[in-house]
C-alpha cells in the first residue's frame, strides 16, 4: 500500500512552531477526511489539526509536550485506491464553514510546502476501534484523571462524551474500590505540565522574578452601586447583558487611568523604556477548562456601561469556548482579574508581563460598619492592586485605587 506523511500547516500569522498537547488518533487507527488528529498550540490559541485524507494511521510523530516546526512531520498513513477515492468524495462534499476552533486543512495549507509526501511502506498495523467523540478540553481532563474514554458512555449529541459523562463513569468505578481499599495508599499521579498551563506557568515565573511587586488594598463600600445596578437591570431593554459589577468596575478604572496615565503603560526593561498608551485596553483575566487566559477588551475608553457589558461577555464566553483569536489574547495596556464569589477578603495578584499594574476584584458581602455615625449593614467589596514599583511610586498606586474607590462609592461620576 502506498504511504503518505502529513505535515504541520502554515497556521498563518507568523507562527513557526507549535506544542503539541493531545493526540486524537493513534497508529492501527483508521482515519476518515476532517477527522481530528491533534491539538497543538500557538501562544495561547489552540488549533486542532483535521485530516486532509482517508487512511491507516501507521505513526504518530512527536509527543506531547514538545515543540515541532511548521512543516514537520506529524502522522505517517497507509492509502489504498478504495480510500484515495472516499477522499475524493470527502473533499466534493465538504463544508465551505468550519468551527475557528478546527482549522480545515484547505486554509491551513494556503502557504509553505506541501504537506503531504511519499514514504516507505510501512509494515502492516492491526486497525483499533474507532475513537470515542468528545471536546479537546474533555479528553485533556480524561487523560489527566487517567480515564480511558473508550470505556465512557456518551450522553451528547451522536455519543459525544462531556464533562457530565466523565464524572459519573469517575463515581462509578471510584465507589466500588473505595469500600475495599485502606484508608492510606502510596499512589501518586504525575501530570506533565504541557499546553496552557505550561505557558502559564513561564509567564508568571517571569511577571514575579522580574516585577518587583508592592500590593494596596482598600475596601470600598458599593451599597450604593449596589442600587444602581439593580436599577438598570430590572429597567434594561431585551439583548441587553445583564450587568455585574465588572462593567462598573471596568468603567471606574478607565476613567483613574485618563487620570494616572503612568500605569496604563508597558515597561521594557531591555531598552529601560516605559510606553504609556492613550488608549485602555483592558485585559479580563477569564478562568476556561484550559487555564487562565486574558482576553482584551479594547478600547474602554470610548465604551459606555452597556457596551463594556457586552464585550466583556463576548470576550470572556469566547475564551472560554476556546473560539478567541490570538490578537483578542495580545495588547493589553492594564488588566483586571476577578474570582467573584470566591475572591476572599484581599489577594495580592501578579502583573501581567510587561504591564505595570493589576486590579484584583474581591468577594462582595454585606458587613455591619459606621456609616454616618451609625451602625448599619453596609455592601462592602475589597480591590487589591499591586503594581511595578520600578515604575509606580507608593503613592501613585495608592492615590490610584482611591480614585478608583471614588468613582464606585459615588456611581453617578463615573457618567460625568
Amino acid at each position: 500500500m502506498p504511504s503518505v506523511v502529513f505535515k504541520l500547516p502554515d497556521l498563518g500569522e507568523g507562527v513557526v512552531e507549535a506544542e503539541i498537547i493531545a493526540w486524537h488518533v493513534r497508529p492501527g487507527e483508521q482515519v476518515r477526511v476532517d477527522q481530528p488528529l491533534v491539538d497543538v498550540m500557538t501562544d495561547k490559541a489552540t488549533v486542532t489539526i483535521p485530516s486532509g485524507l482517508v487512511g491507516r494511521v501507521t505513526c504518530t510523530h512527536g509527543s506531547v509536550g514538545e515543540t515541532v516546526a511548521v512543516g514537520a512531520e506529524l502522522v505517517s498513513f497507509e492509502t489504498s485506491a478504495e480510500d484515495r477515492e472516499t477522499r475524493r468524495h470527502g473533499e466534493k462534499e465538504r463544508s465551505m464553514t468550519e468551527s475557528p476552533a478546527c482549522l480545515p486543512l484547505s486554509s491551513a495549507c494556503s502557504s509553505g510546502q506541501p504537506l503531504i509526501q511519499r514514504a516507505a511502506s510501512p509494515s502492516e498495523v492491526s486497525p483499533v476501534a474507532a475513537p470515542p467523540q468528545a471536546s479537546p478540553a474533555v479528553r485533556r481532563r480524561a487523560r489527566e484523571l487517567q480515564v480511558d474514554l473508550q470505556h465512557v458512555p456518551g450522553s451528547g449529541p451522536n455519543g459525544r462524551i462531556t464533562h457530565g459523562d466523565v464524572d459519573v463513569h469517575l463515581r462509578n468505578e471510584i465507589a466500588p474500590a473505595a469500600a475495599s481499599r485502606r484508608s492510606h495508599s502510596s499512589h501518586t499521579t504525575e501530570i506533565q505540565m504541557v499546553g496552557l498551563r505550561r505557558r502559564i506557568a513561564e509567564k508568571m515565573v517571569v511577571s514575579n522574578t522580574q516585577i518587583p511587586h508592592f500590593s494596596y488594598v482598600e475596601e470600598i463600600d458599593i451599597t450604593e452601586l449596589e442600587s444602581l445596578r439593580e436599577h438598570l437591570n430590572s429597567s434594561r431593554t431585551d439583548g441587553r447583558s445583564k450587568l455585574t459589577y465588572l462593567p462598573f468596575i471596568m468603567l471606574s478604572v478607565t476613567r483613574a487611568l485618563a487620570r494616572f496615565p503612568q500605569l496604563n503603560a508597558h515597561y521594557d526593561v531591555k531598552r529601560e523604556v516605559i510606553t504609556r498608551y492613550e488608549a485602555v485596553h483592558l485585559g479580563i483575566a477569564t478562568q476556561t477548562d484550559r487555564g487562565l487566559c486574558v482576553p482584551v477588551l479594547r478600547h474602554a475608553e470610548a465604551m459606555d456601561l452597556w457596551q463594556a457589558a457586552s464585550e466583556m461577555r463576548r470576550i470572556t464566553e469566547a475564551a472560554r469556548n476556546n473560539l478567541i483569536s490570538r490578537d483578542e489574547l495580545a495588547g493589553s495596556t492594564f488588566t483586571v482579574t476577578s474570582l467573584g464569589r470566591m475572591g476572599g477578603l484581599a489577594a495580592t495578584p501578579i502583573i501581567n508581563h510587561p504591564e505595570v499594574g493589576i486590579l484584583g476584584v474581591n468577594k462582595a458581602i454585606d458587613r455591619p460598619v459606621v456609616y454616618q455615625g451609625q451602625i448599619a449593614i453596609r455592601r462592602i467589596l475589597n480591590l487589591s492592586g499591586s503594581f511595578d514599583h520600578r515604575v509606580v511610586d507608593g503613592a501613585d498606586g495608592a492615590t490610584f485605587i482611591q480614585c478608583v474607590k471614588d468613582y464606585l462609592e459615588h456611581p453617578a461620576t463615573i457618567f460625568i
